[in-house]
Protein backbone atom coordinates (compact mmCIF):
# COMPACT_ATOMS: atom_id res chain seq x y z
CA UNK A 1 0.00 0.00 0.00
CA UNK A 2 2.51 3.14 1.39
CA UNK A 3 5.78 3.07 -0.25
CA UNK A 4 7.01 3.25 3.01
CA UNK A 5 9.20 6.79 2.90
CA UNK A 6 8.23 9.33 5.56
CA UNK A 7 5.50 11.70 3.84
CA UNK A 8 7.04 15.42 3.53
CA UNK A 9 3.96 16.55 5.33
CA UNK A 10 2.21 15.78 8.60
CA UNK A 11 -1.22 14.92 9.10
CA UNK A 12 -3.71 16.89 11.85
CA UNK A 13 -7.10 16.85 12.74
CA UNK A 14 -8.61 20.41 12.79
CA UNK A 15 -9.70 20.83 16.69
CA UNK A 16 -9.85 24.96 16.44
CA UNK A 17 -10.17 27.25 13.62
CA UNK A 18 -7.09 29.87 12.75
CA UNK A 19 -6.57 32.34 10.42
CA UNK A 20 -3.99 30.28 8.79
CA UNK A 21 -6.91 27.26 8.70
CA UNK A 22 -9.29 30.08 7.15
CA UNK A 23 -6.36 31.55 4.37
CA UNK A 24 -5.26 27.86 3.17
CA UNK A 25 -9.42 27.20 2.35
CA UNK A 26 -9.79 30.15 0.67
CA UNK A 27 -6.76 28.73 -1.48
CA UNK A 28 -7.90 24.89 -1.51
CA UNK A 29 -11.48 25.24 -2.46
CA UNK A 30 -11.15 26.82 -5.82
CA UNK A 31 -8.72 24.26 -6.59
CA UNK A 32 -11.65 21.79 -5.83
CA UNK A 33 -14.62 23.43 -7.28
CA UNK A 34 -15.41 26.18 -9.08
CA UNK A 35 -19.10 26.60 -7.68
CA UNK A 36 -18.29 25.92 -4.26
CA UNK A 37 -17.48 29.28 -2.33
CA UNK A 38 -14.49 28.36 0.40
CA UNK A 39 -15.79 27.88 3.71
CA UNK A 40 -15.96 31.18 5.97
CA UNK A 41 -14.61 30.76 9.53
CA UNK A 42 -18.22 29.87 10.99
CA UNK A 43 -18.29 26.94 8.38
CA UNK A 44 -15.15 25.66 9.15
CA UNK A 45 -16.29 25.68 13.20
CA UNK A 46 -19.44 24.13 12.22
CA UNK A 47 -17.29 21.29 10.45
CA UNK A 48 -14.96 21.03 13.51
CA UNK A 49 -17.79 20.45 15.70
CA UNK A 50 -19.52 17.80 14.05
CA UNK A 51 -19.28 14.36 14.08
CA UNK A 52 -16.96 14.56 11.01
CA UNK A 53 -13.45 14.97 11.11
CA UNK A 54 -11.43 17.57 9.14
CA UNK A 55 -7.84 16.42 8.41
CA UNK A 56 -4.97 18.83 6.94
CA UNK A 57 -1.99 17.97 5.08
CA UNK A 58 1.05 20.51 7.11
CA UNK A 59 4.73 21.00 5.38
CA UNK A 60 7.64 21.30 8.04
CA UNK A 61 6.76 24.34 8.60
CA UNK A 62 3.41 24.35 9.17
CA UNK A 63 1.49 25.46 5.97
CA UNK A 64 -1.55 23.80 4.78
CA UNK A 65 -1.23 21.78 1.59
CA UNK A 66 -4.30 19.52 1.26
CA UNK A 67 -7.31 18.43 3.23
CA UNK A 68 -10.13 16.33 3.17
CA UNK A 69 -13.13 15.26 5.43
CA UNK A 70 -13.83 11.86 7.23
CA UNK A 71 -18.07 11.33 7.86
CA UNK A 72 -18.17 8.55 10.17
CA UNK A 73 -21.66 8.02 10.79
CA UNK A 74 -24.22 5.21 12.04
CA UNK A 75 -26.67 3.21 10.08
CA UNK A 76 -29.01 0.08 10.73
CA UNK A 77 -26.25 -1.99 9.15
CA UNK A 78 -23.11 -0.76 10.83
CA UNK A 79 -20.62 2.34 11.01
CA UNK A 80 -19.64 3.82 7.76
CA UNK A 81 -17.09 6.12 6.98
CA UNK A 82 -17.34 8.46 3.50
CA UNK A 83 -13.95 10.52 2.55
CA UNK A 84 -14.97 13.92 0.60
CA UNK A 85 -13.45 16.84 -0.08
CA UNK A 86 -9.75 15.70 -0.56
CA UNK A 87 -7.43 18.52 -1.89
CA UNK A 88 -3.97 19.08 -2.61
CA UNK A 89 -2.77 22.11 -3.20
CA UNK A 90 -1.62 21.98 -6.81
CA UNK A 91 2.06 23.39 -6.19
CA UNK A 92 2.29 20.26 -3.85
CA UNK A 93 0.29 17.70 -5.61
CA UNK A 94 2.75 14.41 -6.16
CA UNK A 95 5.07 14.56 -3.09
CA UNK A 96 2.93 12.37 -1.05
CA UNK A 97 0.32 15.10 0.99
CA UNK A 98 -2.65 13.15 -0.50
CA UNK A 99 -1.71 9.78 0.16
CA UNK A 100 -0.72 10.96 3.83
CA UNK A 101 -4.20 12.35 4.25
CA UNK A 102 -6.12 9.30 2.95
CA UNK A 103 -3.73 6.67 4.89
CA UNK A 104 -4.63 9.08 8.22
CA UNK A 105 -8.25 9.13 7.48
CA UNK A 106 -8.62 4.92 7.12
CA UNK A 107 -6.70 4.35 10.12
CA UNK A 108 -9.54 6.79 12.04
CA UNK A 109 -12.15 5.31 10.93
CA UNK A 110 -10.71 1.43 11.34
CA UNK A 111 -10.01 3.19 15.11
CA UNK A 112 -13.41 3.95 14.88
CA UNK A 113 -14.45 0.63 14.26
CA UNK A 114 -15.58 1.03 10.57
CA UNK A 115 -15.21 -2.09 8.32
CA UNK A 116 -14.90 0.32 5.02
CA UNK A 117 -14.00 3.63 3.63
CA UNK A 118 -15.80 5.02 1.12
CA UNK A 119 -15.48 7.76 -1.17
CA UNK A 120 -15.78 8.92 -4.80
CA UNK A 121 -13.52 10.54 -7.41
CA UNK A 122 -14.60 11.91 -10.66
CA UNK A 123 -12.99 10.10 -13.90
CA UNK A 124 -11.15 12.97 -14.92
CA UNK A 125 -9.48 13.40 -11.71
CA UNK A 126 -7.07 10.65 -12.81
CA UNK A 127 -3.91 10.97 -10.76
CA UNK A 128 -6.31 10.99 -7.50
CA UNK A 129 -7.57 7.57 -9.10
CA UNK A 130 -4.64 5.98 -9.39
CA UNK A 131 -3.79 7.04 -5.96
CA UNK A 132 -6.64 5.25 -4.55
CA UNK A 133 -6.25 2.28 -6.48
CA UNK A 134 -2.73 2.05 -5.51
CA UNK A 135 -3.95 2.47 -1.22
CA UNK A 136 -6.20 -0.21 -2.09
CA UNK A 137 -9.23 1.57 -2.75
CA UNK A 138 -11.84 -0.67 -5.28
CA UNK A 139 -14.17 0.74 -7.81
CA UNK A 140 -17.67 -0.13 -6.84
CA UNK A 141 -20.75 -1.22 -9.31
CA UNK A 142 -23.27 0.92 -8.48
CA UNK A 143 -25.20 4.26 -9.12
CA UNK A 144 -24.64 7.63 -7.63
CA UNK A 145 -27.73 9.59 -7.57
CA UNK A 146 -27.98 13.50 -6.06
CA UNK A 147 -31.02 15.83 -5.59
CA UNK A 148 -30.33 19.07 -6.15
CA UNK A 149 -32.58 21.68 -4.39
CA UNK A 150 -31.41 24.60 -6.20
CA UNK A 151 -33.35 24.19 -9.20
Amino acid sequence: MSTGTAPPVTVDEVTVVTPDLVDAFARLVPQLSNSSPPPSDGDLADIISSPSVLLVARTPDGHIVGSLTLALFRVPTGLRAWIEDVVVDESARGAGAGEALVLAAVARARAAGSRSVDLTSRPSRQAANRLYQRLGFEARATNVYRFSSEG
